[in-house]
């Protein structure tokens, strides 16, 4: 398991999803603590590229050996690439929540949707709240 950390660089949605958000696009995954929160993954089921990503909407689900836990996008947009790997690896999650356990890309429909998303130090905050 990868130590807790949330990187500055990323945008935080309150569901523990991220977004590394690059120009029009974005790639999407769930935090430290979502992975935490749900144990040892054993199971994720990539949406189809293509198809369309709602803002605060499920759009995949990750399966671990304690539930089945909806993935909300953080953003809205056109799922242009899926994380093939972790079909076969989806103990990655775990173990790099930030970088080979990315989730999908996206070409982005509306990138201001960004400016509704927590920065690092917000999204600690609200982990601390919730505790």
């Amino acid at each position: 398991m990868a130590d807790e950390s949330y990187p500055e660089e990323l945008r935080y949605h309150p569901e523990h999803d991220w977004a590394r958000i690059e120009g029009n696009s974005a790639t999407f995954g769930i935090t430290w603590y979502a992975q935490e929160a749900l144990g040892e993954v054993v199971f994720y089921e990539p949406p189809v590229v293509g198809s369309e990503v709602v803002k605060d909407r499920p759009y995949a689900e990750v399966e671990s050996v304690k539930a089945v836990s909806d993935v909300y996008a953080p953003m809205s947009g056109e799922i242009t690439e899926v994380n093939e790997a972790l079909g076969d690896s989806p103990e990655t999650l775990n173990d790099e929540p930030y970088g080979a356990g990315w989730l999908v890309d996206v070409e982005l429909s509306d990138p201001s949707e960004a400016d509704e998303l927590l920065d690092a130090t917000a999204y600690r905050k609200l982990l601390e709240e919730s505790d």
